[in-house]
């Protein structure tokens, strides 16, 4: 059983393709509750109708920013990483882990390993 199998991530991608594809690398490297949304909004009721234990977050999501959510994430302690495909973008959270988009299973792994407690 994966390591991964009890967690639950948020993943907030407005790309259907991308949001898929994401999904897809979650399931391969373990993960059974996967919940996927395409904005702020549904990232925020997400996050009260789900137990969040980490989330995948694209930064720029069809011309919002996934930082509020962040900052809800934040306060209450729950590891998140930002999914970018800017390479010099810049986030109010310059200790979280950014991903290039598009990742590999492995990026995806590394990145996740990093934020998640042992």
């Amino acid at each position: 059983m994966s390591s991964f199998a009890d967690k639950t991530v948020l993943v907030v991608e407005d790309e259907p393709i991308v949001a898929m594809h994401t999904e897809d690398l979650l399931s391969a490297l373990g993960f059974v509750n996967i919940v996927v949304v395409g904005g702020v909004r549904r990232a925020v009721e997400a996050l009260a109708a789900f137990s969040i234990d980490l989330a995948v977050l694209d930064i720029n999501l069809n011309g919002e920013k996934s930082f509020p959510i962040a900052e809800r994430l934040a306060e209450r302690s729950i590891p998140f990483l930002f999914a970018t495909g800017y390479s010099d973008q810049k986030t109010p959270f310059p200790d979280a882990i950014l991903i290039n988009k598009p990742f590999s299973s492995e990026n995806l792994e590394s990145g996740i390993r990093t934020i998640l407690p042992v």
